[in-house]
């Protein structure tokens, strides 16, 4: 079990759960609610939730060693987080939740050329084709008739 939890492809792979759970779960509770509304409440239940865990696994104290940098770094991510989710909140309340959603995933292709440009990551040749594969099939998702 401990092998599982240190394992970066299960978090990811619960992240996606979460994800898709979150487009369904957001597409009914924003129905007749204004988007920046949903995401208001989306993000203080988000603060009471990891602030319980924070609380709970008694990392409180972690909040004092965090570097200027790493704050700095962590604000702009969620000022970028924020912006995201205000963006995709307004698109699943004017589209539908499974071509929007898709739409949204080409954040994966935007993080896999700026982990290369900006962090100095490399991809093989199949994964650009993989990427390539996840571009083409959001856009033909997106934009289908």
């Amino acid at each position: 079990m401990s092998d599982l939890l240190s394992s970066w492809r299960f978090w990811a792979v619960l992240s996606a759960g979460f994800a898709a759970a979150t487009a369904i779960l957001a597409k009914v509770g924003i129905d007749g609610v204004a988007p920046d509304v949903a995401t208001f409440i989306r993000t203080v239940v988000i603060l009471m939730l990891t602030g319980a865990i924070v609380a709970v696994a008694g990392q409180m104290p972690d909040l004092t060693r965090v570097s200027t940098r790493n704050l700095v770094f962590l604000i702009l991510s969620g000022l970028a987080t924020g912006a995201s989710w205000l963006c995709y909140f307004r698109a699943l309340a004017l589209g539908d939740a499974g071509r929007v959603a898709p739409l949204d995933k080409l954040s994966v292709v935007l993080v896999a050329l700026f982990g290369v440009l900006f962090l100095g990551e490399r991809l093989a040749p199949h994964h650009w084709a993989d990427v390539g594969l996840i571009a083409a099939g959001a856009g033909l998702l997106a934009w289908r008739a």
